[in-house]
């Protein structure tokens, strides 16, 4: 069936997989920004994860960039370690390499 055809009120729906909402959720929930952003003396802009890491601005990406791949980065961690192992997905990933 392919569902670009279908009006976006006929597509087919199914459960939201409990875990999967869940590992998103606490995805968001683990990585937030943490205090107010600082400028090195090197004139790098930085500011604390809750996670622990820091995110910086680089020579060729802004911290808004690195906050928003971060997030995605760890939404996509989350999710890949209760996707179920069918799932047909952009990047393959064995059960032995599911990330950690």
């Amino acid at each position: 069936m392919d569902h670009d055809l279908l009006p976006r009120d006929e597509l087919p729906t199914g459960p939201v997989s409990a875990a999967m909402h869940r590992a998103k959720a606490g995805a968001r929930a683990d990585h937030v920004t943490v205090g107010q952003a600082r400028l090195g003396a090197d004139g790098s802009a930085e500011i604390d994860c809750s996670c622990g890491m820091v995110l910086t601005n680089g020579p060729d990406w802004s911290l808004d960039e690195h906050i928003r791949l971060h997030r995605a980065e760890a939404r996509y961690v989350a999710l890949s370690r209760v996707a179920p192992a069918g799932m047909p997905r952009l990047i393959p990933v064995g059960a032995d390499r599911l990330p950690r």
